[in-house]
């Protein structure tokens, strides 16, 4: 299985018309620009409405502290603890979990300094003010930050929008994996532009790597990434490529505008499990082993049982329109009880409402033949088996509320592997069936990335990412995901 650091082309690119460095460089500076402008502005209006809320827009009487430097010095201080923090990194720019941490930081630690400082110098500058301005102002810049980066993600994903472009250096099997792990990301923004590879595989007539141009070998790497226009280059396994190889390619870029990125062989792991200890000049990277049980587990399921407890109450009577639309739709059981594998193994009934006619597992050997998924599922996109209210259902995924039963009966959790059947467990090899370690979920990544017109490949590879990487902060993000995926229907058939 793999997972990356970097990830995928949007365009494809070829040694006749090569990508500009110097063009990124401006892209990634304009957002950045960007980035600054808005929150300035989200600072600014945060500051107003702290001093509104407070005073009521009026000049407060009685009191010594010019709020009319206060305020702008306020917005001045905040940005300059996201520059201190490194808010504007490109490094953390547009991905992963680690921009809106820093943010975060750079709130918190300059409310925190302000308090402090308040404190002993006696300063009279309203705590309320403060308050309502601090909580306002954290608030808008995450969620500005969030919209921000889906905005650069759309554009990435239509071939647009600051990118980085990426020289892949490694042996051949190696460069082609990492370029497929790449790929499978392109709102990461990370571009593939061309390879190197050892000498000896190099043929005298232009290579390629599926589509990926072969623009040199390793004896002259930061000439290709010049020649090409690459601005990073992301080294995979390579029996040529030794420590000290690798050293001096790090001091031959250093100057040149070109970053270094090394991806490791260990994939798929989280980076809360990973920790980096340098050993007598050698950087060691510890790998925590994934948790099953303790603490975490049981305040997930603690979580689990409430959450579907306050879920069923508050959906009860869209649970009756439901199961009235179905019983007038068409003949048959309102709920649907199928067999499923959970954790550990065992075999328990998973509920669902029904959008199949009664007798579906019969037909379903007559439909094998017209199955459009790979693997072990069966999905069809027009399934005659399905009922009208089942497709409405389907669509909205209303039909998996009733396994709101199963999750308080404690045999799902809200959040987890996609449950699946008998049949299916019995052809697990030994890899795929890590996934019975952990309760299987109502939503997951699967369900965010995709569902039905995800690969069985893919679907497997999110289900055990998840397993060895699951944490109470990565839940509640995939359960907000989960309202965006069945908004926009994606997958849903």
């Amino acid at each position: 299985m793999t997972s990356a650091t970097l990830l995928t082309p949007a365009r494809a690119a070829s040694p006749d018309q090569p990508w500009s460095g110097q063009a990124a460089r401006t892209d990634e500076r304009a957002y950045v620009r960007s980035l600054v402008v808005l929150d300035t502005t989200i600072l600014t209006i945060a500051v107003l409405i702290g001093y509104v809320a407070r005073f009521g827009g009026d000049t407060p009487g009685g009191s010594k502290v010019p709020y009319v430097v206060v305020a702008p010095g306020l917005v001045v201080a905040w940005l300059i603890s996201l520059r201190v923090l490194r808010c504007y990194d490109d490094r953390v720019l547009g991905y992963g979990a680690d921009e809106y941490r820093r943010v975060s930081a750079a709130s918190l630690r300059l409310a925190g300094g302000i308090a402090i400082v308040g404190y002993i110098a006696d300063v009279g500058v309203s705590r309320g003010f403060l308050g309502i301005s601090f909580a306002v102002g954290a608030v808008g810049l995450e969620v500005a930050r969030f919209a921000a980066r889906k905005r650069l993600h759309r554009a990435r994903s239509r071939g647009a929008g600051w990118s980085r472009k990426v020289l892949v250096v490694g042996d051949t099997a190696h460069v082609l994996e990492l370029v497929h792990t790449l790929r499978r990301e392109p709102y990461a923004g990370y571009q593939v532009v061309g390879a190197c590879i050892p000498d000896a595989l190099l043929a005298p007539v232009a290579q390629r790597l599926g589509d990926v141009p072969v623009v040199g070998s390793f004896r002259g790497i930061p000439e290709a990434a010049t020649a090409i226009g690459a601005d990073t280059v992301a080294v995979t396994a390579s029996g040529e490529l030794t420590a000290t190889r690798l050293r001096r390619l790090g001091w031959q870029l250093e100057g040149t505008g070109v970053d270094l990125v090394v991806a490791p062989a260990l994939t798929d792991v989280a980076g809360p499990r990973i920790h980096t200890r340098p050993v007598a000049g050698l950087p060691l990277i510890h790998v925590e082993a994934p948790e099953f049980r303790g603490a975490r587990k049981l305040v997930k399921g603690f979580v689990d049982r409430a959450a579907s407890s306050l879920a069923l109450t508050l959906l009860l009577p869209l649970l009756a329109v439901i199961a009235l639309a179905i019983k007038l739709d068409s003949r048959g059981p309102v709920l649907f009880r199928q067999t499923r594998v959970g954790q550990g193994g065992r075999e328990f009934g998973v509920y669902k409402f029904r959008t199949m006619v009664v007798n579906a597992d019969a037909l379903l050997a007559e439909l094998a033949s017209r199955n459009e998924t790979d693997g072990l599922m069966f999905k069809m996109r027009d399934d005659p088996r399905v009922t009208r209210i089942g497709r409405l259902l389907r669509k909205w995924s209303l039909d998996e509320l009733p396994q709101l039963v199963n999750v308080l009966f404690g045999q799902m959790s809200l959040v987890g592997p996609r449950p699946p059947l008998p049949s299916e467990v019995a052809r697990y090899d030994g890899d795929v069936a890590r996934r019975l370690l952990v309760k299987p979920g109502m939503t997951g990544l699967w369900q965010v990335s995709g569902r039905s017109d995800l690969s069985w490949e893919d679907g497997i590879r999110l289900d055990l990412y998840y397993v060895e990487n699951w944490s109470l902060a990565a839940d509640l993000t995939i359960l907000w995901k989960t309202f965006g995926a069945v908004i926009n229907s994606r997958g849903a058939y």
